[in-house]
C-alpha cells in the first residue's frame, strides 16, 4: 500500500511539473512582451507590441524573449504547488462531512484567496530575478573604459560595474561653487555608494540582475519587493480562477447530467468530465482571473523593475518615510504615478493566463492519463 502511495504521488508529481514547465514555455514570450511594455510605458505613450518585439530582437535577439524562463519555470512550479495545495486543503475541510461532497463558489473564492496569498510569497524572489533579466534583453549595456575609476566601497556593493566617468564630471561641476575642503572632489564624491552612476541615481537594472548583485546592493528584503501588490494580485487571481472554475465545473456537470435516468442525486454519480472540458474550462477562467487582477500586476512589475538600495531603504526607515497615494493604493502597493498605466498589456496577460491555465491543465490530465496506462 505504501509503494502504491509512493508512486501515485510521483506519478502526480512528475505529471504537475512537466505540465507547468510546458505551459512556461510556450507562453514565455507573450510575458516578456507584457511585462516590457508595463515597465516601460508611461501616462499617455504605451508602447507597442511590434515596437517591443523588434527592440529585443534588435538587442538580444529572438532568445532574447526566453531570457528568465528558468526562474519562472522554477517560481511558477513551486507557487502553483502552493496555490492549489491550499486550495484542496481548505476546501477539504469546508466539506468535511457533507454527504455530496460539494463545494460552494463562495467557499472556492475564500479558498482562492488564500492560496493565492501564500503563492505570491513564495513565488516573489524569483518573479523578481526573472523580471530583471526580461527587462536586461530589452536594454544596452554601456561599457565604461573607467572601470579603474571604481571606488572600493562601490565595487563591493555591484561587483562589475562601471562609473559614468560624464555624469561624475558634471556633478562635480554642479558642486564646484561650494566651499570645499577637500584637494580633489571627484575623489571624495567617489567613496558615497548614492553617487556610484555620477549622478545620484540608482544603477540601472541591467546592471542589479544577478542574485548576488540584487543582495549585495539592495538587500534580501529587494527578493520581496512589492509584496502588497503581489499578494493582492494572486489573491484576487486565485479566487476568481477557483471560484470561475468551479461555477463552470458545476454547470457542465448540470448539463452532462440533463437526460440521465435516473436523475443523479450527486455530482459523483455524473461521472467524469472530458479532459477538454476542463481544460477548456481552466483556461476561461484564467483570462477572467488575469483581468480582475491585472491592475496590480501591472503595479507589482513596476516596483520590481525599481532599484532601491539599502541605504535609501534604511534612510526611509529612519525618517518614517510614508507611502505615497491613497489609502487603498498605500495598502496594495500602487504608486500614485502609475494610476493611468494599470491596464498596459492586459490583453497580453489575459491571453498567456488564458492559454498557459488550459496547457498546464490538459497536459497534467493526458501525463496522468499515459502513466496510469503503464
Amino acid at each position: 500500500m505504501d509503494e502504491l502511495l509512493k508512486k501515485t504521488f510521483a506519478v502526480h508529481a512528475v505529471a504537475a511539473a512537466g505540465s507547468v514547465t510546458l505551459g512556461t514555455a510556450l507562453t514565455y514570450p507573450l510575458d516578456t512582451i507584457k511585462v516590457l511594455i508595463q515597465v516601460g510605458s508611461i501616462s499617455g505613450q504605451p508602447l507597442t507590441t511590434d515596437f517591443v518585439l523588434n527592440r529585443v530582437r534588435a538587442i538580444s535577439g529572438n532568445s532574447g524573449l526566453y531570457n528568465g524562463v528558468g526562474w519562472l519555470t522554477i517560481g511558477s512550479t513551486l507557487g502553483l504547488g502552493f496555490r492549489f495545495g491550499i486550495y484542496e486543503i481548505l476546501t477539504a475541510y469546508c466539506k468535511d462531512g457533507r454527504e455530496d461532497n460539494y463545494v460552494y463558489v463562495s467557499e472556492a473564492l475564500m479558498s482562492g484567496f488564500a492560496a493565492g496569498a501564500i503563492e505570491s510569497l513564495v513565488s516573489s524572489p524569483f518573479e523578481l530575478l526573472k523580471l530583471r533579466a526580461q527587462v536586461s534583453s530589452a536594454s544596452r549595456v554601456q561599457h565604461s573604459p573607467y572601470k579603474s575609476e571604481v571606488a572600493h566601497l562601490t565595487s563591493r556593493l555591484l561587483p562589475r560595474y562601471s562609473l559614468d566617468m560624464a555624469a561624475m564630471s558634471n556633478s562635480v561641476s554642479l558642486l564646484s561653487t561650494l566651499p570645499s575642503r577637500h584637494a580633489n572632489m571627484l575623489d571624495a564624491l567617489k567613496e558615497y555608494p548614492w553617487t556610484m552612476t555620477g549622478s545620484g541615481k540608482p544603477p540601472a537594472v541591467s546592471y542589479v540582475r544577478m542574485p548576488s548583485d540584487i543582495i549585495s546592493l539592495e538587500g534580501w528584503g529587494a527578493l520581496w519587493r512589492g509584496v502588497r501588490s503581489g499578494v493582492a494580485r494572486d489573491s484576487i487571481f486565485g479566487g476568481i480562477f477557483f471560484s470561475t472554475w468551479q461555477f463552470l465545473h458545476q454547470a457542465m456537470l448540470n448539463w452532462k447530467a440533463v437526460g440521465m435516468d435516473p436523475i443523479p442525486r450527486y455530482d459523483e454519480e455524473v461521472g467524469p468530465l472530458s479532459p477538454m472540458a476542463v481544460s477548456l474550462a481552466a483556461g476561461v477562467s484564467g483570462s477572467f482571473a488575469a483581468a480582475a487582477s491585472h491592475g496590480f500586476d501591472t503595479a507589482h512589475s513596476r516596483s520590481q523593475c525599481t532599484v532601491l538600495p539599502k541605504y535609501v531603504t534604511m534612510e526611509r526607515k529612519f525618517l518614517k518615510w510614508n507611502r505615497p497615494g491613497k489609502r487603498f493604493e498605500r495598502l496594495t502597493g500602487i504608486h500614485p504615478s502609475d494610476r493611468n498605466v494599470l491596464k498596459n498589456g492586459i490583453l497580453l496577460r489575459m491571453a498567456r493566463c488564458g492559454i498557459g491555465s488550459f496547457v498546464v491543465v490538459g497536459s497534467y490530465f493526458l501525463a496522468v492519463d499515459q502513466f496510469a496506462r503503464n
